[in-house]
């Protein structure tokens, strides 16, 4: 293409075509406080940010299920609070029913209080935080048991699942964040029969040995009450331990978040000071392109003719 412009007016233009860039991009980053906006702004530092952002999306992920698992682990931390108050109870019952003195009525009216601790006690498997059975384990839409007195510790089991999940921690590996109802309130041999610290299998002994008024049998419930008593410690000082490691998890989180965002933000944010400094020293220099651009003579050829008498 053959152009009609001068190499001086074609220089001034490209000047001014450099400095209105150079004004635009910095309007620009003043307005959105932004030095990448789209690829082409920085193409160098692109992939650095789509990293860095998948990074930060999956840190706010993995601090979400954090949250959550606190949730239930707090939930699950009250529950065995209590459950340790019921056995403590359950255990005062049977040093009252254990007495010589105490009559077949009487221990009749200790069993129906050690059965509504009994009632207790299964409330306490089947917590619940939300619509989920914190004890449920990987079934945690079930409750896990319901009492039955006629069964041979008391209770019917309705979720026999295992406890598998696990929450990522940010600073590496897994944490295991539950047990389940079997495993706190029901525990079992290997071949199914009830365990020394089996909690409900405590209860339902000191029951019947109160509604049959036999001492023997309320005198030897007391020792099993003791070894369930310090099981349910044992789960509690579990959950006692997840909640410091959640919490834990959870600072180093949002410490991780707050470097995420610092080298985002040293990659994409615009140093508005430079920029508003660019903004005007690019107008100064655009007006003085075109006040120069004003002052250039513009003669033709017929003008030189005209004043040569030719």
């Amino acid at each position: 293409m053959v152009t009609t412009l001068s190499a001086l007016a074609q220089a001034f233009l490209a000047n001014v075509n450099s400095i209105q860039k150079q004004i635009g991009t910095a309007t620009q980053q003043i307005s959105s406080g932004l030095k990448v906006q789209v690829a082409s702004d920085e193409p160098d530092v692109v992939s650095q940010l789509l990293q860095l952002r998948a990074n930060m999306q999956m840190n706010q992920q993995v601090t979400s299920n954090l949250s959550q698992a606190t949730g239930e682990a707090n939930v699950a931390e009250t529950a065995l609070n209590s459950a340790t108050q019921i056995m403590d109870t359950a255990i005062s019952l049977a040093a009252q029913g254990a007495t010589a003195t105490a009559t077949a009525a009487t221990r009749r009216q200790l069993a129906g209080q050690v059965q509504s601790v009994l009632q207790e006690m299964v409330s306490a498997a089947n917590t619940q935080s939300g619509e989920t059975y914190v004890f449920g384990g990987d079934d945690s839409t079930s409750p896990p048991y319901q009492l039955d007195l006629a069964n041979g510790n008391g209770v019917d089991q309705l979720n026999t699942t295992s406890a598998t999940r696990q929450v990522q921690n940010p600073a590496g590996g897994s944490i295991p964040v539950s047990l389940t109802a079997q495993q706190i309130f029901d525990d079992r041999n290997p071949d199914g029969t009830y365990a020394s610290d089996n909690v409900f299998s405590a209860l339902t002994n000191l029951y019947n040995g109160l509604m049959n008024n036999d001492q023997t049998a309320i005198t030897n419930s007391t020792t099993a009450l003791q070894t369930a008593s310090d099981h349910l410690n044992q789960s509690l000082a579990f959950y006692g331990t997840v909640q410091d490691r959640l919490q834990d998890a959870t600072n180093f989180a949002a410490t991780y978040n707050t470097q995420l965002q610092t080298q985002i933000g040293s990659l994409e944010d615009a140093d508005v000071a430079a920029a508003s400094l660019e903004l005007s020293q690019g107008t100064t220099q655009l007006q003085a392109a075109f006040e120069v651009q004003a002052r250039v003579p513009q003669s033709t050829l017929f003008d030189f003719l005209s004043n040569t008498g030719a």
